[in-house]
């Protein structure tokens, strides 16, 4: 005990003086910092991006294996043990801690975005609707949710099966043993953390954007930089009061609320908007999806610019990558006592459905909505300010204000619930893989957090830092893909064990 104590001392105090240098390079080194990090971002793309697509790839056929594998019975914990959370607050934390606000954020603008500026074909057409609503299921679809259900998975397995701190390194015990607490295994922690910091500090400080935006729009609030940090600073209060109530109550409260109100909103408009549209949607691009899924998968355009490719669906892979430790890590903490059957079907399957039907709804009455109106400049409107993307379509829907309140209120409680799982997630992993961190950890990366998103905001440096994140995905995939390989080699010796055990009793009644 004393090891992982002292362990997570010095992760912790590595992380945190990385993290501020970090800072201080990004304030007084702006131009510097982007220069670096666009280097290390576009030669990643450009030379690498086939590794993306392959370890995705990969990632979605490992999780569908485990669904279907010997090893679906095993039960993450004890055999006695059963599930803390019900499954619809089970499922609904997973929801807000992996898409949560993106999902808001990007619902009606990716769709009417690939519409004006399709990967192929003319924009402006039916194929290019087509096109713009299947991509947006590949983007948001099952490749995310299972880089989340592999390192989610690993992560369980070995904190409950196999006892071992909860702390990313743990998921390579059975490829580096007790090396694990020593430099290798730090390492791997402090990286998960540095990344963890800076992908969630990116995301609190486009949430305080699309919550200013709102204001706005509601309430007539300027849409400034000032309001934008009085946000973040509300903000850090709420989340601050909410860490305090712990995980059984303050983010399971909230993330129940902001399912129940997102569930509210998808009925509104399915009702309000053009339902039969949204259904033919929904199933049409779903036959899309399934029936091109493998072109998509590995599209690299060998003999175009493959810009698009990059600026989208290569973007996206990393920064679903540079987001797994966060995610991974808290849906592990949520997910002790379900068997590894329901945590891939829980994580895998049913996120994907409820994100291809808000997809549908939200992207398919607004693409209706711009071809009824023939109106390119609403296109343009909604695609040049992706904050207020949603609230401009709630604008041509009856109820229009009671929407855009409905709206604002997902998004704030989102916004609090992804701040206030980050800093738990950053708490285990500082404190030598605890499953319950101190308050004094969780409020200190709490107000890092938001600090160091008000400071970029102010920097104008978010670009910088979004661009940072996504440079770090890189290492991370390779260590995603030796954690499948570390996890099936851990369920391989579990299955050796339970047989026997099963073997010594049979020869005990015998």
């Amino acid at each position: 005990m004393a090891r992982k104590s002292q362990n997570g001392s010095s992760v912790f105090i590595i992380s945190l003086i990385l993290t501020l240098i970090f800072i201080i390079w990004g304030v007084f080194f702006t131009d510097n910092l982007a220069h670096v990090t666009d280097i290390i971002y576009n030669g990643s793309i450009d030379y690498l991006g086939w590794v993306y697509l392959a370890a995705t790839l990969f990632f979605v056929i490992f999780s569908i294996f485990l669904l279907f594998s010997r090893y679906g019975d095993i039960r993450l914990g004890k055999k006695t043990d059963r599930p803390d959370f019900n499954t619809a607050s089970w499922l609904a934390m997973l929801f807000g801690a992996g898409m949560g606000i993106g999902i808001v954020y990007w619902g009606v603008a990716e769709p009417v975005t690939h519409y004006t500026s399709p990967p192929y074909g003319e924009p402006y057409t039916v194929e290019a609707a087509n096109t713009a609503m299947k991509y947006t299921f590949f983007h948001w679809g099952l490749d995310p949710w299972a880089i989340y259900t592999i390192i989610g998975l690993a992560l369980a397995f070995f904190q409950y099966n196999k006892k071992l701190p909860a702390s990313i390194s743990s998921a390579f015990y059975p490829m580096l043993g007790d090396r694990i607490y020593g430099p290798i295994g730090k390492t791997i922690d402090i990286l998960s953390i540095f990344a963890t910091v800076f992908g969630i500090a990116t995301s609190l400080g486009l949430g305080a954007m699309q919550v200013t935006a709102g204001m706005h729009d509601i309430f007539g609030v300027p849409n400034g930089l000032i309001v934008q940090l009085i946000v973040i600073a509300v903000a850090t209060v709420l989340f601050t009061i909410s860490i305090n109530t712990g995980l059984e109550r303050g983010i399971q409260y909230l993330s129940n609320a902001a399912m129940i109100l997102s569930f509210a909103i998808m009925l509104a408009i399915l009702i309000l908007g053009p339902t039969l549209t949204v259904i033919k949607v929904f199933f049409n691009t779903t036959g899309l999806y399934i029936s091109d899924f493998i072109h998509m998968s590995l599209r690299l355009q060998p003999f175009g610019t493959g810009e698009w490719i990059a600026s989208w669906t290569l973007f996206y892979w990393a920064w679903w990558i540079a987001w797994a430790p966060f995610v991974g890590m808290f849906i592990a903490r949520v997910s002790k006592g379900r068997t590894i059957r329901e945590f891939v079907i829980g994580v895998l399957i049913f996120p994907t459905l409820g994100t291809c039907l808000w997809m549908s709804i939200f992207g398919g009455s607004a693409l209706e909505l711009v071809q009824n109106t023939g109106n390119h400049d609403l296109a343009t409107h909604i695609t040049e300010n992706v904050s207020l993307s949603i609230f401009t379509f709630f604008d041509y829907l009856p109820l229009s204000s009671l929407l855009s309140i409905l709206g604002f209120a997902v998004v704030a409680i989102y916004y609090i619930t992804v701040a206030d799982t980050a800093t738990f997630v950053l708490g285990m992993l500082s404190e030598g893989g605890t499953l319950n961190p101190s308050n004094k950890i969780k409020v200190t990366w709490g107000v890092i957090q938001s600090a160091l998103a008000a400071v970029l905001l102010l920097a104008g440096g978010l670009e910088v830092l979004q661009t940072a994140s996504i440079a770090a995905a890189l290492p991370f995939t390779i260590i995603l893909i030796v954690m499948c390989f570390s996890l099936l080699k851990g369920l391989k010796s579990e299955v050796d064990v339970q047989r026997g055990n099963k073997n010594m009793t049979r020869s005990i009644k015998n």
